[in-house]
């Protein structure tokens, strides 16, 4: 087997490299995965997952997990509520029996985290461990952290998203901008704190559009809420920016200004003194990226194939590729781990360009003058 005896390294503990870290070791690999987070009671961020068929279900089903999966999914996290800018519903599917995208069962990302951590052997995951740097050391790889740790491997993979700081050392292909940004504002004990949204989401999620823009949100299990607005704005307009995230009367601005046909009932997600923003342009790498395959170094999910959120693909694509390459590297098929990587990345490339794709042509969808309209029919037919 290529990987015996070989010592491999995943930078990035997010959910494709602690896929691709659970997919070695059921073969026998010497994995350990890096991840910056302190240690694993680190609140994880992002929103609720939903999981599909062929990619991110498959993935758990080839890690043995999909029986743990059913545990913590949540049912009603599916449910949706299509509204205008108003807050009046045009789609509400809570009275079916069975959500519309039941098909893709939902799980936080915490539970999601602890299935796959607890799954693998104890100490494979170094924590506290950020990537600064690294080096060619003899026939493989030595890694440097934060901490002032060093660490050698045979092999690296680069699962450390967007802003991969292990991409450079295959890539120099910059990102390209969407044309979409958005604010990302997450807020814990929203019965508290967003009462009135809370209520409004019947414990699942909400999509709204008008003005050629989108707000969503959705509720998670420990009670709190993540929305996002989402705006058309130019690149120019994006280096001009000059906000303190840390101040929630500028951010509320922003969003008046920017949203100033919107009703006041979404005011809540703003004016409340417990709401955490981010500002995230979405950017997404060129679909006809290529680099020159290495014998020993190699990446996946958002570090490979970058792209906006608006499809709903990012995790999905990430653990797909965790278990095609595991694939790769125990089939036994190539004579050495180059030639592995080479038809892995010919692949996932591929892959990664279709799905970007997809969430491009979504993005123009839901941010176009008829989004309410073509959202609605979508779901309703």
């Amino acid at each position: 087997m290529l990987i015996q005896n070989k010592k491999i390294a995943i930078v990035g503990g997010g959910m494709g490299g602690l896929t691709l870290a659970r997919l070695l070791q059921l073969h026998g690999a010497a994995v350990t995965v890096y991840e910056r987070d302190l240690n694993r009671d680190v609140r994880v961020q992002g929103s609720t997952l939903d999981l599909h068929e062929g990619t991110g279900l498959e993935a758990m089903k080839r890690a043995g997990l999909l029986d743990e999966f059913y545990k913590y999914h949540r049912p009603t996290a599916s449910k949706l509520r299509i509204v205008d800018k108003d807050l009046v519903v045009k789609f509400d599917d809570h009275d079916d029996h069975e959500a519309v995208a039941e098909n893709r069962p939902e799980i936080d990302r915490g539970p999601l985290r602890d299935i796959l951590l607890n799954s693998l052997v104890e100490g494979t995951v170094c924590w506290n461990c950020q990537f600064v740097a690294m080096e060619k050391y003899g026939s493989g790889w030595l890694l440097h952290f934060k901490n002032g740790q060093n660490a050698y491997a045979d092999i690296v993979i680069a699962a450390d998203g967007a802003n991969s700081k292990v991409r450079p050392y295959l890539s120099d292909i910059d990102p390209v901008y969407s044309g979409t940004t958005l604010v990302e504002g997450n807020i814990y004990d929203a019965q508290k704190n967003a009462p009135k949204l809370l209520e409004f989401t019947k414990g699942g999620k909400v999509m709204a559009f008008g003005d050629e823009q989108f707000i969503g949100y959705g509720t998670k299990g420990d009670g709190s809420i993540l929305f996002v607005a989402s705006t058309k704005l130019p690149e120019s307009d994006l280096r001009e920016i000059v906000l303190d995230f840390q101040d929630k009367k500028q951010i509320f601005k922003w969003f008046k200004n920017h949203f100033n046909g919107w009703s006041s009932g979404w005011d809540e997600f703003f004016i409340n003194d417990h709401v955490h923003f981010v500002l995230r342009p979405q950017y997404y790498f060129p679909l006809d990226q290529h680099w020159e395959t290495q014998s020993n170094l190699t990446m996946i999910g958002d570090a490979a194939h970058r792209m906006p959120p608006f499809a709903g693909e990012g995790a999905n694509v990430a653990m797909q590729d965790a278990f095609e390459l595991a694939e790769y590297l125990t089939n036994g098929k190539y004579e050495t781990v180059q030639l592995a990587l080479t038809y892995f990345e010919k692949d996932m490339i591929q892959r990664g360009a279709e799905a970007t794709r997809d969430t491009l042509e979504n993005s123009d969808k839901m941010h176009s003058e008829t989004a309410l309209l073509q959202m609605v029919d979508f779901f309703r037919y």
